[in-house]
């Protein structure tokens, strides 16, 4: 860049600092910064426009069009050539607007004399803030160095909107980070909960963007890179191993990138601060690769958030340390989380947030787990939320509500009372059986995945452990476990169940949970991957060593063990082989074998619901796993929010299928039990049980008031409801249930 424009452009942030400086309300700040900025451009108009709404911007000042228009006119996003700079995030240069496609006339502000328009995005992070316009009556394009002034510009403003320098009447000019707003994302863990924010990784406010001094400037951003370049070689040099290298040696390509450091170098020659270019080339780079359509490009957002986050905290003195102190009731609120990062918290946390994440990620295990509200899929909760806000978690519907008004608290917190009320209620019954009135019992058990869980067995009045996740233990660590680890831990698990019935599931990895440590897949759609018993029979040294711990760890007591996502019967007699050589090379070594021991299959496939007779005598017991079993049956990725609430538990083909099963295992004499989500939400177990399911298994906070529905009804009526809904051509009988049960008593 040549040095006259480098010079022009630290005279107008010069210009700049000086408004800013001078005090005063928000618009007369803006009326000052639009003068100078079309004095030094030599345009005839310079205006800006902020978002009124997360639709609607509004001019805020203008140099050059008519004053009155200022607060009057409005655009929807994506509306005229301002609204469609605001929806691309993108640069728009035209020697001749009314010509360009979308170009609206506003005949209010009298803009109709100006040929030229020059459209800069406001934005910061990828939050569009605004647009930045100047226009002139002659036609001509704005040259390459004077768009990149006006970026520079741009990226001031937007920090300056960030800190709250334009503050004033209006909504548009409302100070940044105090309204209440609703953000709505997808359900991951039931419950409700009022709590204050807390950052997992709160991001930098650049308090600085205007440099007085570019050479000190450049000294510190240089040394600043130096440091971080330093830092990912010597996590590199350890014992960091498949994807977390992968991960780091992305780290390590941005921080080595030359263009990258050439860019930031020039963004300091022309006027900001070292904080201030690396933001604007984290703003620049995140609005580019947002819009990829290659999900190896939008993967690479990631890390170029995550190394720019990194060298602004060494640039800014935080380090890793984020200073700030965890609050009382603290809601988590993250991009997404790992499960070792999301453990490391504790039970401290009250509830979960994230603006990415899955209902079936590591961080919905734990969350479960601790039965805490999760909520994932929150667009924007990072850019909206600051550590300390209030904020309600309301994991029934997937919504947040952020800094929310008087009246929205008020009904939250009679939520809150009326679920506390109805947890008191369920205490009570505790102890009782879930039987219907029919006499009917039910066998009602609980999920778990960590040995913290365990605790909850007896207070929920959970009969025994229908699930027991065992690869938790092996995703929080960055290497493969040791058997004595292992079997030290299935020990304790056995002592806390005092006695019940525990089914340990063998490692269920692939998918979304994914081993740091193990060769990563790419895979198109690991859902239907390289996962679970297909990674065990692969790696039958990995399954074996974990049928050994499990042994160990009975000491002769009785032992429950089920292999997962067996989708044909030679797979099941595959894993059950390596149980019968686990077994006899324990007897051979002299450790005590199991008292007893099942060994059961999950069926998760529709394929095994198809499979012969004699597969169900051969399996000591049947788990339908029902998350999996429904997303396949209806071909609906239970990730994609488009789709996962398209189709119905409740629906006569699902309960069809369900009924085969139930009948094979029948005639086999074989025990059968339901898993997932579905048999913790009592409509569904109600239904479950009137077709024949005596055992179902449910994170532990839904035992309580499943138990409750159990002891109102008569699972013969509840049966007879089923079928004359089906006899009637209903496509699911869940209206026909709840019709059904608002007519019951008690």
């Amino acid at each position: 860049m040549p040095d006259r424009t480098e010079t022009e452009s630290r005279k107008l942030l010069g210009r700049l600092r000086a408004a800013l400086a001078e005090g005063g309300a928000g618009q007369a700040r803006l009326d000052r910064i639009v003068g100078i900025i079309a004095t030094s451009m030599q345009t005839e108009v310079c205006s800006i426009y902020l978002f009124r709404d997360k639709d609607t911007l509004e001019l805020c000042a203008t140099e050059g069009l008519q004053p009155e228009a200022v607060h009057q006119t409005r655009l929807r996003l994506g509306e005229g050539l301002v609204g469609r700079v605001a929806r691309t995030g993108q640069v728009m240069n035209s020697a001749n607007a009314p010509s360009e496609r979308g170009f609206r006339y506003m005949p209010e502000t009298g803009e109709e004399r100006y040929s030229s328009f020059c459209g800069i995005p406001i934005q910061r992070l990828g939050e569009s803030m605004g647009v930045l316009v100047v226009q002139s009556k002659a036609a001509r394009v704005f040259t390459a160095d004077e768009v990149y002034a006006l970026e520079v510009v741009a990226m001031v403003l937007a920090e300056m909107t960030e800190l709250g320098a334009f503050v004033g009447d209006g909504a548009a000019l409302s100070a940044r980070h105090t309204s209440a707003v609703m953000i709505r994302g997808t359900v991951g863990q039931e419950g409700a909960v009022e709590g204050n924010v807390y950052l997992h990784e709160p991001r930098v406010v650049v308090t600085n963007p205007i440099s007085d001094d570019p050479e000190a400037e450049l000294e510190r951003l240089r040394k600043a890179v130096d440091t971080l370049r330093i830092s990912v070689d010597e996590m590199l040099n350890g014992n960091m191993a498949g994807e977390q290298a992968q991960v780091l040696e992305a780290y390590r390509m941005f921080a080595n990138s030359r263009s990258w450091m050439r860019r930031m170098e020039a963004d300091v020659e022309s006027g900001l601060s070292a904080e201030a270019a690396v933001e604007k080339e984290q703003s620049l780079a995140r609005s580019r690769l947002s819009k990829a359509t290659d999900p190896y490009l939008r993967d690479r957002l990631h890390d170029l958030d995550d190394i720019s986050n990194r060298l602004l905290r060494i640039l800014t003195g935080q380090g890793t340390d984020t200073g700030a102190e965890m609050p009382d009731n603290p809601i988590l609120v993250a991009r997404n989380i790992g499960p070792g990062e999301l453990l490391e918290y504790g039970k401290k946390l009250k509830g979960v947030v994230l603006e990415e994440g899955s209902v079936g990620s590591h961080a919905a295990i734990v969350a479960r787990a601790w039965a805490i509200p999760l909520v994932v899929h929150a667009k924007s909760i990072l850019t909206e939320a600051l550590n300390g806000d209030t904020i309600l978690v309301d994991g029934e519907q997937g919504i947040v509500h952020l800094r929310p008004e008087d009246s929205v608290k008020s009904a939250f917190r009679d939520k809150i009372a009326m679920q506390a009320r109805a947890m008191e209620r369920y205490a009570s019954i505790r102890d009782l059986p879930a039987e219907g009135k029919c006499g009917t019992h039910i066998s009602l058990q609980m999920n778990a995945g960590l040995i913290a869980d365990l605790p909850s067995l007896e207070p929920s009045g959970a009969e025994g452990v229908g699930l027991f996740r065992t690869e938790l233990q092996f995703l929080v660590r960055n290497k493969m476990p040791r058997r004595s680890e292992l079997s030290a831990l299935y020990s304790r698990v056995m002592d806390s169940a005092k006695g019940r019935r525990v089914a340990f599931r063998t490692l269920d990895i692939g998918s979304d949970k994914v081993l740091s440590y193990m060769a990563p897949n790419d895979e198109p759609n690991p859902a239907l991957g390289w996962r679970a018993i297909r990674v065990g029979l692969d790696k039958p040294g990995v399954l074996r060593m974990q049928l050994q711990a499990l042994i160990r760890a009975a000491a002769g007591r009785p032992l429950t063990v089920m292999f997962p996502f067996i989708a044909e019967p030679r797979e099941f007699r595959a894993a059950r082989a390596e149980w019968d050589k686990a077994l006899e090379r324990e007897r051979i070594l002299g450790h005590p074998l199991p008292e007893r021991y099942e060994v059961g299959a999950m069926l998760e496939t529709p394929s095994l619901a198809f499979a012969p007779e004699s597969f169900f005598a051969e399996a000591d017991f049947i788990s339908v796993g029902g998350n999996d079993l429904k997303q396949f049956f209806f071909a609906a990725d239970r990730e994609n929010e488009r789709v996962r609430r398209r189709y119905d538990t409740l629906d006569v083909s699902f309960l069809g299928l369900l009924e085969q099963i139930l009948a094979k295992c029948d005639a086999a004499g074989t025990p059968l039990s339901f898993c997932g989500e579905d048999a913790g939400r009592p409509v569904e177990a109600l239904a479950f049980a009137a077709l024949g399911f005596r055992t179902l298994s449910m994170r532990p906070a839904s035992i309580g008031p499943v138990k409750h529905l159990f002891r109102r009804v008569d699972l013969t009526e509840v049966r007879a409801v089923i079928d004359a809904a089906r006899a009637d051509g209903h496509q699911s009988v869940r209206r026909p249930l709840m019709d059904w049960l608002a007519t019951q008593k008690g």
